[in-house]
Order: structure tokens, then C-alpha cells, then sequence
């Protein structure tokens, strides 16, 4: 791989889980040393690559700032200049003096942004851990990082959130298995990136897509997804998802439920909901249902849906009948205070409904 950042320049750096944006900024962070090749660094780095890292538990939120301050080469004096607006920034001043042992994640992830963001540096490495602060914490921090930007500091940052990936960088490099794939701009970038984690289709066929060994009692199997009157996977201000369903009775059955699910691409369960008794079946029938969500609270992001097909027994227990993902969808929106899964937990889809079946 081959590589150039330049002054003043933010270079994001996407790609699926494990093509190795965290080991490039390990190795950019001299955190560890490459095997083969070599790094040119011009400049001072300031990292934060995971929750926590540089921080001595022991001591206190104000001494990891005198020790991360000393790390980087600057005296106690620079570090007293800045600490006020460090202690400002982060919204924590209770607990600057408290071990950062007794902190929670999201107060770590506050400290350290402050800390790499105040501190003399010239580049900035910013790994996703801002995913773990608060909705208006990030808003902040994002807001900081173009600041520091424009005013010519260079910042790398990985990211599966593009929304900040556009709003904050200037060009993108895409890794894939350790590879780089692309170097240019953002948006060319953000497309080749979601072409290879995201089926890009309205209308899925599902019948061959792999389901769970645990499934014991089938009963039924959902064979095809669409987005009805869509020619696109975006989904912008005002629209709710509407997706129709269709499968095949395996066996007789009564009562059918199903649990409708989003989780975005890393696997993090953003809203779930469910629909009792959709319909009752016999073998060899087949069904078509058209069902709405509500993603109006959605962040800009990229989701899947997955369903779940389940039955009771008259003895009341729950026998799930079919499991499957579903189709893709990209929510884009200009509100950035929405549901933050984080601190607020999923999304209860209490409003999803059959339209029609």
C-alpha cells in the first residue's frame, strides 16, 4: 500500500470490518511498527484510536492530560495554557480530578477528543470512537475537527458514518483485506465503499439467502422483498419505508407474527417491532403483505432489516418458523439530532402495521 496525506488535508478512510483502517492508524500512531515498508511522518501526531488508549487508569482525568501533553513534547507550561479549555470542552469539570477508572465509556471518549483536539499538534488520527459520546458531543466534536481542518491541521479519519465522512473530508482512501482500493474524492469513494457491503437492489429474491441450523419447525419461508414503487435504497425527509413481502406456506399453521428489525451495517440493532397475527396458512399457499416503518428518527446512515417469522403453540411458547435479512436502505437526512441507539437504546417500532395483504 501506498499512501499520501497531505498538509492540511482530511483524508478519510473507509472500508468493511477488517480491511484494516484501525491497523493503518496503529501504525501511523507508531502504536506498533510495520513489518515491511515504511512510514514518513512531518509533524506531530496526536491519536485516538480506541477508548481509553494513553490513559493511565490510575490516575486522575487531569493527569492523563499533563501525561498525554508530555507524550507529545510539550512542557507543563503549554499544557497548563491550554487545560481550561480542555476542562471546557469535554463538559466534565467534576470529574477531572476523579481516577478515569470510575469513567464510563462516554466520558473516556470526551476526555480523549478534548485532549488530541487542544494539544499542539499537527495531525490528527481519529478513529470511529465517537460512535460511544452523545448525539450534541459529536455534533461538537465534528464541528471541532472541521475547525481544526480550516485552520490547516491534518486529520485522518475512519469512519462507518458517512455523513461525517462527507461533511468532514476532503478525499477518502477505501481498504479492502489490507489493500488500498481508491484514493480520491469523497463521494467516488463513498460509492465504491457501499458497493461492497451493500446490495443496491429494490426487489430481492430471498428463497436461496442462507437461515439459522436452529430452525426446527418451518412452517413457512419468505421467498421475495421489494420497495414498491421505488427505482432507489435512499430514503430522504418524509418518506417511510414501505416494503411488500411475499412467502410460501410449508405447512398448516395459525396466527402467524412477525419481527421486523433495522440494524446498520456494523450489526448494531437500531429498531425492532412486531406485527401479531398477520394471517393463518395451509401448505401449499402462498401470501403477500405490504407492511410500513416509521424512519422518520433514523440518523443518516446505511441500514438492512432482517425478519423474523414466529408462532405460538398452545401452550403458549414461540416457535420462530422463518429468519432472513431483508433488503438495504440508505436513510439521508439534514437533521442531526435524531435517536442516538447509544445512550437511548433501539427504536421501538410501536407504529409498525400491515397495509395490506
Amino acid at each position: 500500500m501506498s499512501l499520501s496525506v497531505y498538509e492540511g488535508e482530511a483524508l478519510g478512510i473507509i472500508g468493511r470490518n477488517g480491511a484494516g483502517k484501525s491497523t493503518l492508524l496503529k501504525l501511523l500512531s507508531r502504536v506498533t511498527v510495520p513489518t515491511t515498508g515504511q512510514i514518513l511522518v512531518r509533524g506531530m501526531i496526536s491519536s485516538m484510536l480506541e477508548v481509553g488508549t494513553g490513559f493511565h487508569r490510575e490516575m486522575t482525568g487531569r493527569e492523563n492530560v499533563y501525561l498525554n501533553g508530555a507524550i507529545l513534547g510539550m512542557s507543563k507550561r503549554e499544557i497548563d495554557e491550554k487545560m481550561e479549555d480542555i476542562i471546557e470542552f469535554e463538559e466534565m469539570s467534576r470529574f477531572i480530578d476523579t481516577p478515569v477508572k470510575r469513567y464510563s465509556s462516554g466520558m473516556y471518549v470526551k476526555l480523549a477528543f478534548s485532549v488530541a483536539a487542544h494539544l499542539d499538534n499537527d495531525i490528527m488520527v481519529m478513529d470511529e470512537v465517537l460512535s460511544v459520546g452523545d448525539v450534541m458531543f459529536r455534533a461538537k466534536s465534528l464541528a471541532k475537527m472541521q475547525q481544526e481542518a480550516s485552520g490547516g491541521k491534518t486529520i485522518l479519519y475512519v469512519s462507518h458514518n458517512m455523513s461525517t465522512i462527507r461533511k468532514l473530508c476532503d478525499r477518502c482512501a477505501v481498504l479492502r483485506e489490507g489493500k488500498l482500493v481508491y484514493l480520491g474524492a469523497t463521494e467516488k469513494a463513498i460509492e465504491k465503499y457501499l458497493d461492497t457491503i451493500l446490495d443496491n437492489r429494490t426487489s430481492r429474491d430471498l428463497s436461496q439467502m442462507p437461515r439459522s441450523a436452529r430452525l426446527t419447525s418451518r412452517k413457512m419461508i419468505l421467498t421475495h422483498a421489494e420497495y414498491p414503487g421505488k427505482d432507489c435504497i435512499q430514503f430522504e425527509d418524509g418518506e417511510k419505508l414501505t416494503m411488500r413481502l411475499h412467502w410460501e406456506d410449508l405447512d398448516d399453521y395459525e396466527d402467524l407474527c412477525l419481527r421486523a428489525e433495522v440494524w446498520t451495517i456494523e450489526d448494531v440493532l437500531q429498531a425492532s417491532g412486531v406485527i401479531h397475527n398477520v394471517c393463518s396458512g395451509k401448505r401449499g399457499d402462498s401470501h403477500d403483505v405490504t407492511i410500513e416503518l416509521d424512519i422518520s428518527r433514523f440518523a443518516s446512515a446505511t441500514y438492512k432489516t432482517k425478519f423474523t417469522f414466529f408462532f405460538r403453540d398452545r401452550f403458549g411458547g414461540i416457535h420462530d418458523t422463518d429468519r432472513v435479512i431483508g433488503l438495504f436502505f440508505e436513510r439521508v437526512s439534514q437533521d442531526e439530532a435524531l435517536w442516538d441507539v447509544s445512550n437511548w437504546g433501539y427504536i421501538h417500532l410501536d407504529d409498525l402495521r400491515v397495509l395490506q395483504s
